[in-house]
């Protein structure tokens, strides 16, 4: 059988891409299906009923210095040596789901697109690992990004738009039959799209109040001077009154 390989220009998205760990480890067990162990009826049996959560927890009890804590790059054809330390106990199709769905997490990206080695089974460095490797996980976290980003906008715009509906619907005076004809529904929409509308209202955190704010200092109330200038009981004409001195001699004497 011969194996093939993508083109760059093929198109991937996040349910149909298979990233490149998971291609090395399931091609190394195709070129060595005839030196993997075998494993009885029942323990297939048992093994075929696993989930990837599932073979998820039982490799960190297995092998906790490669995963459990901070992701770190696989070895290429990490799954022969999962299958080489652990006979029998997992099936190659359990292994192969789990690997597609780590090495294709958000997590397992970001370390791949900051590590410069891969790790064995018992967490040690191996392999240099490649840069087309790095650049590759950092565009699926780049289109990630924006593939988040516009979803959020999309479904802010449509709650905004849920919100307007409720407010016209409160306001207006039209039957409900005229109003959906005005907005565009039918009207076995309306009551769910209102109801959405009156959850999301009430999720909504209140508005806070505006209160008048404090003065500052330097913008505290100044004494009030009279037209003209001078202090409050100052003749603008003549300028500050001021009592005789005490003991102050007449001039005549």
């Amino acid at each position: 059988m011969t194996e093939t390989t993508p083109t760059p220009e093929a198109p991937a998205n996040e349910e149909t891409q298979v990233n490149e760990a998971a291609e090395a480890t399931e091609a190394a067990d195709a070129a060595h299906a005839g030196e993997a162990p075998e494993t009885t009826e029942a323990g297939a049996v048992a093994a075929s009923t696993l989930s990837p959560a599932e073979v998820a927890s039982q490799l960190k009890a297995l092998f906790p210095a490669l995963f459990t804590g901070m992701q770190k790059p696989l070895k290429l054809r990490i799954q022969a040596d999962i299958q080489q330390r652990a006979p029998g106990r997992f099936t190659k199709a359990q292994l192969s789901a789990f690997l597609r769905r780590h090495t294709g997490s958000t997590g397992y990206l970001i370390a791949l697109g900051k590590a410069t080695h891969r790790y064995d089974l018992d967490g040690q460095p191996g392999d240099e690992l490649l840069e087309e490797h790095r650049l590759a996980a950092r565009e699926e976290l780049k289109r990630r990004r924006g593939v988040q980003q516009e979803r959020e906008a999309l479904e802010n715009q449509q709650r905004n738009n849920r919100a307007q509906l409720l407010r016209d619907f409160q306001r207006t005076t039209l039957t409900e039959a005229n109003f959906c004809v005005l907005k565009g529904l039918t009207l076995e929409e309306l009551p769910g799209i209102l109801e959405i509308a009156r959850k999301e209202a009430a999720e909504r955190p209140p508005e806070m109040e505006q209160r008048p704010r404090e003065p500052r200092p330097d913008q505290r109330r100044q004494p009030q001077r009279r037209e003209g200038g001078g202090r409050p009981g100052a003749n603008p004409s003549t300028g500050p009154t001021s009592a005789p001195k005490a003991g102050r001699r007449n001039a005549s004497r």
